[in-house]
């Protein structure tokens, strides 16, 4: 799988980056190494998130699909 990220330097020193597929994943370090170390943790805890299955009897759907 591969997720595009938009890297940013900060302005107080350092870096920062986002996901911007995955709302919500987004990490820091101070050396551009450190952050794609970060980066890499971010976004293995942003797809790990459990989503709670519907209910029975409801209008939604569960699908899996494969990336």
């Amino acid at each position: 799988m591969k997720i595009k990220v938009v890297v940013h330097e900060a302005e107080e020193g350092g870096f920062w980056a986002e996901a911007p597929a995955i709302p919500g994943c987004a990490t820091q370090g101070e050396t551009f190494e450190e952050l794609l170390t970060d980066l890499y943790e971010a976004v293995e805890g942003c797809l790990s998130v459990d989503v709670a299955e519907p209910t029975p009897g409801g209008k939604e759907r569960v699908l899996e699909i494969a990336v």
